[in-house]
């Protein structure tokens, strides 16, 4: 989603989830809290939505930072 004036484009809850962050809310709340994820905004009671180029910042930390984590040992 290109935004060229200088707005800034949400992504909702159903976004993340076509991204592939498929998480509970409450691991999100907890991800946000300890700055493991990008902090929500709210819109209007209790709806909720995300920086769009917050999230495919943190999406590209995470491919970066899988070519040097490694989950189990090779050996």
């Amino acid at each position: 989603m290109d935004i060229s004036n200088g707005q800034k484009a949400l992504a909702t809850r159903a976004d993340l989830k076509r991204l592939g962050i498929i998480v509970s809310n409450s691991t999100l709340l907890r991800w946000e809290a300890r700055g493991r994820f990008p902090r929500r905004v709210r819109l209007a009671g209790t709806s909720v939505a995300w920086l769009l180029n917050e999230i495919e910042q943190w999406l590209a930390e995470r491919a970066v930072e899988r070519d040097t984590w490694h989950y189990a040992d090779a050996s």
